[in-house]
């Protein structure tokens, strides 16, 4: 298992442009903020979709990369979403992953995004990711 302090290590040497900070890693799961502001607005006052499915995208490769190690080269073959509600445009989105299947070549995992402090999630995504051959057990 990776812990939250080498996953923010990694995240910031092999994806510096990323805004999302790693808040937990751990047990097939994992929980991202990212911080909103004028850049992830749209018109109308709420955040963004591609805004959103990166925050998606960001959980669920933490969460797999905890739970098979710091495999750069795992990449995202397919992401789902479904936006529920307007997310706040004055709190942070967080993103809660949990791992569903875990196999040799692929992830798939599913995440709930928040405006932050509130209660009901802003969109419901599903994501599989594919493991590189080097990393597979």
């Amino acid at each position: 298992m990776v812990s939250k302090e080498k996953m923010t290590e990694f995240l910031s040497s092999e994806f510096p442009q990323t805004k999302c900070v790693v808040e937990a890693v751990g047990n097939q799961s994992a929980t991202v903020r990212h911080e909103v502001g004028f850049d992830e607005l749209r018109p109308g006052g709420t955040v963004s979709g591609p805004v959103l499915m990166a925050v998606a995208d960001v959980a669920l490769y933490v969460a797999i990369l905890g739970e098979i190690g710091l495999v750069s080269l795992a990449v995202t073959t397919s992401l789902s979403i479904n936006f529920l509600r307007k997310p706040a445009s004055d709190k942070d989105i967080i993103g809660e992953c949990k791992l569903l299947k875990i196999g040799k070549a692929l992830v798939v995992g599913e995440v709930a995004l928040y405006s932050d402090d509130a209660p009901e999630p802003v969109a419901h995504v599903v994501g599989t990711y594919s493991i590189p051959p080097s990393s597979q057990s």
